[in-house]
């Protein structure tokens, strides 16, 4: 089976005149799955809040911890309290498991909408089965994704848009399925896309206003973007071919960041680093060119540089500045990126630092360490070997 990547994007808005959305996703992967989790609070405001958030909080770490997710469910109905006056629960929710050894999937739904699955761009029937927990009825539907198959969770908020306001019975179930198909007709690269598209036209429909919290979350499956960025000469120089081969063979994209690493790296494939001129800015050092090599950029400039972008637009490669210079690039590949590999040599450049200094305060270390921790929170799977 090709690699995949679940590539997730939740987006919700909250009803008009709340100061907190009543809806609330929490999504979370592990070694060896991926858990999503919609939960939509009874009401809005801030008591829907809290139950929501209560309710993916119970779930996720219930699933994080391996137990059961039929035991799962039971613990959180037992646990949510329920309106006297309606009969229903006060939070309903939507959870998704996909095991990441075969990306099948299991979809459990407790009184809300139900998923939408798509397979190329045309939705598909979802076979769902209903069974008994705590005599309440629980919808159940599993599968095996494949490359280019989209799911969609729901709350009930986009079901409703438009209603009475543009649409007698609000947008509606169906109405929203066929514009996930328009969004899907030109293959979007990642889920936001769509996701962004379906909630703009929810909030369209509300006329801006909308009459309750709306919430989607997106799951594409596609091929893994890979990245490897090798930056700086290693401290045993007689490794460095072995090294340099590793990272040519390596899959996906492949960058240096460091003029001497460059260098290394050309010298090793009998060549030459040419460089563009044409690309160099007054704060930024001109990109090299080299065969295998999808980016070649100075060192600690440039990604000093590159992590003052991601700090300022927000890890959003959308906002990131339109000119073309190393730094700019540099952050569009690790923004696209899914999974990114660091090779860190830890020689010393004299340039930047007394060579006297210690090699664990580097200052391409700290560097490193800076940007790891910055992706993580953006979800990033990042790895970093030392040299």
């Amino acid at each position: 089976m090709t690699e995949l990547f679940v590539d997730i994007s939740d987006l919700a808005v909250k009803k008009y005149g709340e100061s907190l959305c009543g809806d609330q996703i929490k999504t979370a992967r592990t070694e060896d799955k991926t858990i999503i989790v919609l939960s939509d609070g009874l009401g809005s405001g801030v008591k829907a809040s809290i139950l929501a958030t209560l309710t993916t909080e119970i779930i996720i770490r219930m699933l994080k911890a391996d137990v059961g997710l039929a035991d799962v469910v039971e613990t959180v109905i037992g646990t949510l309290p329920v309106c006297k006056r309606r009969k229903i629960a006060y939070s309903t929710f939507a959870v998704m498991e996909i095991l990441h050894r075969d990306y099948t999937y299991k979809i459990v739904n407790f009184d809300s909408p139900p998923a939408m699955f798509f397979r190329q761009g045309r939705l598909i029937p979802a076979e769902r089965r209903t069974t008994r927990i705590r005599e309440r009825d629980i919808s159940v539907s599993e599968g095996q994704l494949e490359q280019g198959d989209f799911v969609c969770l729901l709350s009930d908020g986009v079901l409703h848009a438009g209603l009475g306001v543009k649409m007698n019975f609000g947008w509606g179930w169906d109405n929203v399925a066929e514009h996930v198909e328009l969004c899907l007709k030109d293959e979007p690269k990642c889920a936001w896309e769509v996701t962004h598209n379906v909630l703009a036209e929810t909030h369209a429909l509300y006329a801006g206003r909308p009459g309750d919290d709306a919430s989607i979350v997106g799951v594409l499956a596609r091929k893994q973007n890979r990245l490897t960025i090798l930056t700086g000469p290693p401290l045993d120089r007689a490794g460095e071919g072995a090294i340099v081969e590793r990272f040519l063979e390596s899959k996906g994209r492949r960058i240096i960041c460091g003029g001497t690493t460059g260098n290394i790296v050309a010298e090793h494939m009998g060549e030459e680093v040419q460089v563009d001129i044409r690309s160099m800015t007054p704060d930024v050092p001109p990109i090299g060119q080299l065969s295998g090599v999808d980016l070649l950029t100075e060192g600690i400039i440039t990604m000093s540089k590159m992590l003052e972008l991601l700090q300022e637009c927000d890890c959003d490669a959308a906002a990131l500045p339109s000119e073309r210079d190393a730094a700019i690039l540099l952050a569009h590949e690790i923004l696209t990126a899914d999974t990114i590999h660091f090779i860190v040599g830890q020689s010393i450049n004299e340039y930047y630092q007394n060579p006297e200094f210690s090699k664990h305060i580097s200052i391409r270390k700290n560097l490193i360490r800076e940007l790891v921790f910055l992706l993580n929170q953006q979800g990033k799977h990042v790895t970093v070997e030392y040299c």
